[in-house]
């Protein structure tokens, strides 16, 4: 019973974030922008510890404004990217990507604690998430359920600006490398024909498998999560997809 109570708070934070977060990987794959998440959740990262380290402030809210900001940026800088040179678009991200993780890396290097905050960024202990962290989680989790019967996903504008909101509130929680396991692992199954819930309790079951896995032999819970949720994205490059790969966006109701 106490391992259950303990383990409560991960289990709702890795729901919460798997069902925000979904939606947006299927899009992701859609508009082959995959390392969107890697520069986004870097650029979140960066901005936190250039807040907390670079200018001494040390507040949880103007952390989650900081990581916001530099979400938002850098999603918007995509966006431009994305029309102005499409060709290029995913090198010109993955240099953001690394232009990020330099600042974080400097701006982390500016303070005797920079090292643990920049990790705790990468790779977070979901065993230790807070209540408010969860509570960010699930109403990105809420938002995103109801804005999947819509169609605004479709557009530029909204896709990159949740995508912003939902990445700089998922990255303190879970860290970036769990941010973006969550992502493409349930979209590679979507992309095979299954249903978006499904392929988000399937990938639940994957991630408590991992956080179990964590548990029992004390390993760190953010790796450990990521690397159960890896495999199971890998798997399913042995199923044969259906017809329809994405939802539609013009006909939300279809899987």
């Amino acid at each position: 019973m106490a391992m259950q109570a303990w383990l409560a708070l991960p289990m709702l934070a890795l729901l919460g974030g798997l069902i925000a977060l979904a939606p947006l990987g299927s899009q992701v794959l859609r508009r082959g922008v995959v390392f969107i998440d890697l520069a986004v959740a870097q650029a979140a990262a960066a901005a936190v510890i250039g807040v907390h380290f670079v200018l001494d402030m040390e507040s949880g809210v103007l952390d989650q404004l900081a990581a916001t900001a530099g979400a938002l940026g850098v999603s918007l800088a995509i966006a431009g990217i994305t029309r102005r040179w499409p060709a290029q678009r995913e090198a010109l991200i993955g240099l953001l990507y690394v232009a990020g993780a330099c600042l974080a890396m400097l701006g982390a290097s500016a303070h005797p604690h920079g090292k643990e905050k920049l990790m705790q960024l990468l790779a977070a202990d979901v065993l230790w998430v807070n209540s408010f962290s969860v509570l960010g989680l699930m109403l990105c989790a809420v938002v995103m359920a109801l804005v999947r019967q819509t169609r605004w996903l479709a557009h530029d504008i909204a896709f990159y600006a949740l995508f912003a909101l939902v990445t700089s509130l998922a990255v303190p929680a879970l860290g970036l490398f769990l941010v973006f396991s969550c992502l493409i692992a349930p979209a590679l199954w979507i992309e095979r024909g299954m249903r978006q819930w499904t392929a988000v309790l399937a990938a639940w079951a994957a991630a408590l498998l991992g956080l179990s896995v964590s548990w029992w032999l004390d390993t760190p819970s953010g790796p450990s999560i990521a690397l159960a949720l890896t495999l199971w994205g890998v798997l399913s490059l042995w199923v044969k997809p259906k017809p329809l790969q994405y939802p539609d966006p013009q006909n939300p109701q279809k899987p």
